[in-house]
């Protein structure tokens, strides 16, 4: 009987032993995959003649992801730095004959427009995305949202002439269904939802001290 012997050469041996590059995501996240699968309406078992479930699954998330939403707004002409309200400033209204539209911008509701009836999932599923199997902690949901660029001041008066926004990645923590209102966190450098202390947040960043 003799013992097991790692060769002084296992790592250069391993090294060999790669055949090309892997599917498998190396990166770090504070996302859980599913939250990035797609919903279809396919059922589990494979129909003759039809594509395996796992197979659209993945069609369509690539489908997705060359989607964004900054570039589809601004095929239509729609900037996004325009479609949130701002202060009245009358010191800086252009003349009439520079204008093509209205002098004053109108600004409705978002709830006038959008309607859900339509929608693949509920706020509620879509929370529940962050939730893990084996696990009672809820992670964050990935999104994006049209921010300021200024957290001090956007936090300070949102409507302000001096705000950018831009639609920036963020990590959806909670929701509220009394005000339909998301509760959003922008992701880092790295693209993870971290506290100041730079631990993940999660369960919509409750903490055991509330």
């Amino acid at each position: 009987v003799t013992k097991f012997r790692v060769p002084s050469n296992f790592k250069s041996l391993m090294e060999d032993q790669m055949v090309g590059p892997s599917t498998e995501i190396l990166a770090e996240s504070d996302f859980p995959e599913q939250s990035f699968k797609p919903k279809v309406q396919m059922p589990f078992k494979r129909v003759p003649g039809q594509n395996p479930r796992k197979v659209e699954v993945e069609r369509r998330r690539r489908l997705y992801l060359t989607f964004d939403i900054a570039e589809l707004l601004a095929s239509k002409g729609i900037d996004s730095n325009q479609l949130m309200p701002r202060h009245y400033d009358p010191d800086d209204m252009p003349p009439i004959e520079e204008t093509k539209d209205s002098v004053f911008p109108i600004y409705l509701p978002l709830q006038v427009f959008d309607n859900d009836e339509f929608d693949c999932r509920t706020p509620e599923e879509w929370m529940s995305l962050g939730l893990e199997p084996g696990s009672s902690d809820r992670k964050p949901v990935p999104g994006k949202a049209l921010l300021p660029t200024d957290d001090v001041l956007g936090h300070e008066d949102p409507k302000s002439q001096e705000l950018i926004y831009k639609w920036i990645d963020v990590g959806v923590l909670d929701y509220d269904k009394e005000t339909d209102l998301y509760l959003v966190h922008k992701t880092d450098e790295k693209g993870l939802v971290r506290d100041e202390e730079g631990r993940p947040i999660i369960n919509g960043g409750r903490t055991p001290e509330g």
